[in-house]
């Protein structure tokens, strides 16, 4: 039975490289080793996906979960079986995640969220904020029709901005999925290309979605975050310290409200 802390903040190591960081310090925190674990670099093979799957199994979905760089940003794929209810789901993310499986149907970084509309019936929506209009271009048709985009360029115009968070639907609990390379260079350091988005417009918006869902009465299910860089990078990852610690806050406020 894996020891759970109250305040559902996990901490997913594959990498190495929060040991380096100190956003956590002060917190409850619980830790799930999954360093080295073969088959889990970006893609997740099937041995690796039963692995993580037990590594979670005793976890509640709520709370906060660090799942280490976008490298494995699939585990909010992982994360969201354990929703048991129809819900919608928010990401923030400089790329689509919906890029067709480059070999045989395995789960990827790169296609998490395809993976997840194909395969998880209760998942409703995607609300997708970051990627430029290009890459919304290549998103295949039948993904599309259940999603709904916020490109890189629309976020430079604050009323599509403003429209775009005040309209999500509230009906249906959310799930939030936030990879820090939406954000620039200035305010994240990551594995993978980054956005224009600043730390406190990121933070801007999440206080929209919480504002909204708390006068609804509905739910926020639980949060993941990723974007780490590489352990080799490590005296790069002071801006992604700041940046955990200032979301590690954020959803503290708001579950202190609640």
């Amino acid at each position: 039975m894996v020891k759970r802390d109250d305040q559902g903040i996990v901490i997913m190591n594959f990498s190495g490289i929060y040991r380096g960081e100190s956003f956590y310090e002060g917190e409850k925190t619980t830790w799930v080793e999954v360093q080295g674990l073969p088959g889990s670099n970006c893609y997740c093979d099937e041995e690796a996906y039963v692995q993580l799957q037990e590594k979670i199994r005793e976890f509640p979905l709520e709370g906060i979960h660090f799942i280490d760089s976008g490298n494995y940003h699939y585990m909010s794929r992982i994360w969201l079986e354990k929703i048991k209810q129809p819900f919608r789901l928010l990401v923030f993310d400089n790329h689509t995640d919906m890029q067709p499986p480059a070999f045989g149907g395995i789960l990827s970084c790169g296609g998490w969220i395809a993976a997840a509309l194909e395969e998880l019936p209760l998942l409703q929506e995607v609300m997708l904020c970051g990627p430029d209009e290009e890459a919304f271009l290549q998103v295949l048709p039948e993904f599309k029709e259940r999603s709904r985009f916020l490109s890189r360029e629309r976020l430079r115009t604050r009323t599509d901005v403003l429209t775009f968070f005040e309209e999500i639907p509230t009906d249906l609990p959310l799930y939030l999925s936030i990879d820090k390379d939406v954000l620039c260079q200035a305010d994240a350091c990551t594995t993978w290309s980054q956005g224009d988005m600043r730390l406190a417009e990121l933070l801007e918006y999440l206080e929209i979605v919480f504002r909204r869902f708390d006068e609804a009465g509905q739910q926020i299910l639980g949060t993941d975050i990723c974007g780490e860089c590489d352990p080799d990078q490590q005296e790069s990852s002071a801006s992604n310290d700041r940046a955990n610690r200032a979301l590690l806050e954020i959803f503290a406020e708001k579950r202190n409200e609640s």
